[in-house]
């Protein structure tokens, strides 16, 4: 921080020049004369200054801008502007701009009706304004604090400027009120700064503020939006039980060594996009919606959040995130955390990583049902923790064409929501309007199909995704993912062939892609029926053929030879569906599935059928036993 340097340059209010030379100082002493006077409060001799004390009353006004005070001087002046009720000095509009206070500056206490205006002072001792009342604007911007400055218990009524201001001592804002507007752009705390339990009416601003020191907000209170934009903590930030009732943004800001942000609640958005954390910070925040877009992670860090829709889109992260839906209120020394400014469903809503390198990314117990994946880098490698929900397919029965449809239920990506959506020509949901279960969800470019995702860039992300759920072991969601890769793949006609689109499409109908126990197994009852029905009709014959001796005995007696013969097989003229015929027909079909021949005599028709059920129906039931474990493996 820089050191206190007197102003360059003629002040605009007629000064008092007290001290002036030509050559080292030609302005000299830059008081405002009092008025009456030529000279400022601080170089009038001793009568005219006792009788300008002696002349003023509580309430006051008074200007002494640019006025040297020592603490002998602000002492008599306060003394003068006593209020007997109150014992406590009391002034109208006073204004200090540019003055230079060389010792304690004890304002404690003091009431200040009008503007108070120190915008450009000097305070090279103590500050002292401990429960000072002030019931218009209070200007300290550009003021320099060299010592201690205090302000616990202080009273703003009207606006509060700190712009500027630069703290070069511990800074003390303890449960300080501001009813208007406190802004302290730019300013810069060269040591500790606390702000607990200070309660900010109006529009709090800390943009570009420097915090060198310790930075403690713990129990404020913002009831209007705060911004701390490209504000920079080197050291700890302590947002303990802190309670914003709009927004707070930390746009930008620098947290170099904070270990931790929170716990606190926001009952708008926390805009944490484009900050730095430059070590390892656990983050506790409860809020409507938190934004980490293009945040940059140096070290390790856990972000616990309640009940917040969270945007990681374009995170940097240099080492390993952990975000976690926290699954009860924060607690501190003081218990829970009262989140009833929160009128969001307790779930945490992840809306975005793209662009993110996941490799580092774990989340865990998350909503990523509204997730927009398309983008990221290794998703492959993406951590998926704890209870994981996402987008189900829609609900009940719907008709395309002139036939009905049922969607398979199972989890889904957005992207392909917002595809289908799209292809269907579904209209707009509504900003902020809940999904209808019984319909695709659009996306936000919904309906450009320029700027929504195809079946090709969907399919791939399904594919780095099912590694993911694999690698975590959970087989029933690396399933779905599977089934919603090769649903893209048999709907993308510019990156899969037609033939392959064939297969899948043959592969979807007969067993759901090897994941749809029930379709495999209806097929299979079909083919065991329609087997059983053929070989009734041509399979089996009217009876089992008998065997046939012939032989030719010669007329001198010795060998006979024997032909033994088989009559063919032939279908029954009539009575072909018959109890004695459905035993047979089934112990054929049954071996068949079993990949088993059944030693029953057949037509040639019956062989062919025989053969072809050994070949499709045990396939199915293999199918069948697939898409069962792919379900019950863990």
């Amino acid at each position: 921080m820089s050191t206190p340097q007197p102003p360059t340059g003629a002040p605009t209010w007629p000064y008092c020049a007290h001290g002036a030379d030509p050559v080292t100082d030609p302005i000299g002493c830059r008081g405002i004369h009092v008025p009456g006077h030529t000279d400022c409060l601080a170089h009038l001799n001793d009568a005219d200054r006792t009788s300008y004390l002696t002349a003023l009353a509580p309430g006051t006004d008074v200007d002494h801008r640019g006025t040297p005070f020592t603490e002998s001087l602000l002492n008599k002046l306060l003394t003068a502007l006593i209020d007997p009720s109150t014992q406590d000095p009391h002034f109208g509009a006073a204004e200090f701009g540019g003055a230079q206070f060389s010792g304690a500056a004890e304002f404690d206490d003091v009431q200040f009706s009008g503007r108070a205006g120190f915008d450009g002072a000097q305070f090279f001792g103590r500050a002292g304004f401990d429960g000072a009342q002030f019931a218009r604007a209070a200007e300290f911007d550009d003021v320099q604090f060299s010592g201690v400055a205090w302000f616990r218990w202080a009273q703003f009524s009207g606006r509060a400027g700190f712009g500027g201001a630069q703290f070069s001592d511990h800074a003390e804002f303890h449960e300080a009120q501001f009813s208007g507007s406190a802004d302290f752009d730019g300013a810069q705390f060269a040591r500790d700064a606390a702000f607990d339990k200070v309660q900010f009416s109006g529009n709090a601003y800390f943009r570009r503020a420097q915090f060198s020191g310790h930075a403690t907000f713990g129990e404020a209170q913002f009831s209007r939006p705060a911004s701390f934009r490209r504000a920079q903590f080197s050291e700890n930030s302590w947002f303990r039980e802190a309670l914003f009732s709009r927004g707070a943004d930390f746009g930008g800001a620098h947290f170099l060594t904070s270990a931790e942000l929170g716990p606190l609640v926001c009952a708008g958005r926390v805009d944490l996009s484009r900050a730095v954390f430059g070590s390892p910070v656990t983050l506790e925040i409860a809020a409507s919606a938190l934004s980490f877009v293009r945040t940059r992670w140096e070290s390790t860090a856990t972000v616990r959040v309640r009940r917040a829709e969270v945007d990681l889109g374009y995170t940097v992260l240099a080492a390993p995130v952990a975000v976690t839906a926290h699954p009860a209120a924060f607690t501190t020394g003081n218990g829970n955390v009262d989140e009833s400014s929160l009128t969001c469903p307790d779930r945490v809503r992840v809306t975005s990583v793209q662009g993110v390198d996941a490799a580092h990314l774990v989340l865990t117990d998350t909503d990523l049902s509204d997730c927009l994946f398309s983008g990221a880098f290794h998703l492959d490698q993406l951590r998926l923790e704890g209870r994981t929900t996402l987008a189900p397919t829609p609900t009940g029965w719907h008709r395309k064409g002139v036939s009905p449809i049922r969607w398979t239920r199972r989890r889904t990506l957005a992207e392909e929501h917002h595809w289908r959506a799209q292809s269907a020509g579904q209209p707009s949901i509504p900003a902020g309007a809940m999904p209808e279960p019984r319909r695709w969800r659009t996306g936000p470019h919904h309906p450009d199909p320029a700027r929504t995702p195809d079946p090709d860039d969907v399919a791939a992300l399904y594919r780095q995704l099912r590694k993911a759920f694999e690698d975590g072991k959970n087989e029933p969601g690396a399933a779905d993912f599977y089934y919603g890769e090769c649903e893209m793949r048999r709907h993308d006609h510019s990156g899969t062939p037609k033939t392959e689109r064939r297969l899948l499409w043959a592969y979807w109908a007969l067993s759901g892609y090897g994941l749809r126990a029930s379709r495999a197994l209806g097929w299979l009852a079909a083919a065991m029926l329609t087997t059983i029905l053929l070989l009734m009709a041509f399979g089996l014959p009217a009876s089992s053929p008998k065997q046939e001796a012939t032989g030719t005995v010669p007329a001198g007696g010795g060998k006979v030879t024997f032909t033994i013969d088989k009559q063919d097989p032939k279908n029954p003229v009539k009575d072909r569906f018959t109890s004695k015929r459905f035993d047979k027909a089934v112990s054929v079909t049954l071996n068949s599935v079993v990949f088993r021949s059944s030693g029953q005599d057949l037509t040639t028709a019956g062989t062919y059928i025989e053969m072809t059920s050994r070949i499709l129906e045990p396939a199915l039931l293999a199918l069948a036993v697939l898409a069962i474990r792919g379900r019950i493996k863990r």
